[in-house]
């Protein structure tokens, strides 16, 4: 476990950017239907944006907590644009993706508490 977070630490920049862009262009990517994919989609997003959460809390620069509400924002501009780009935009899923945020928050530091301080 502790080489994955090494990699984690080491890398939590650019896995960071990686997921945000990802998040981004499969959030506003035009489609005519949704792919029928399992589970909810409130839980995609809460997986999703925990993801993102989750090498910043672990490598806690100095401005985590920024981050973490600039994620939030992120999230709320996605919803307000996807109406645009024929997606729907719900405020539920920026309600699960803050608590995806969270939660990848909460993992990143425990983790980092247990195994890395």
């Amino acid at each position: 476990m502790t080489n994955i977070l090494n990699i984690i630490l080491r890398y939590w920049q650019v896995i960071t950017v990686l997921t945000l862009v990802t998040i981004t262009m499969l959030s506003l990517w035009p489609v005519a239907t949704l792919p029928a994919v399992p589970g909810s989609d409130k839980t995609h997003h809460f997986i999703a944006y925990a993801a993102l959460m989750f090498p910043v809390a672990l490598r806690k620069p100095r401005y985590w907590l920024m981050i973490g509400i600039l994620f939030i924002a992120w999230s709320g501009m996605i919803e307000l644009i996807q109406p645009y780009v024929n997606r729907y935009g719900e405020w539920l899923d920026m309600a699960a993706n803050t608590g995806g945020i969270t939660i990848g928050l909460l993992a990143g530091l425990l983790i980092k508490a247990q195994y890395i301080d």
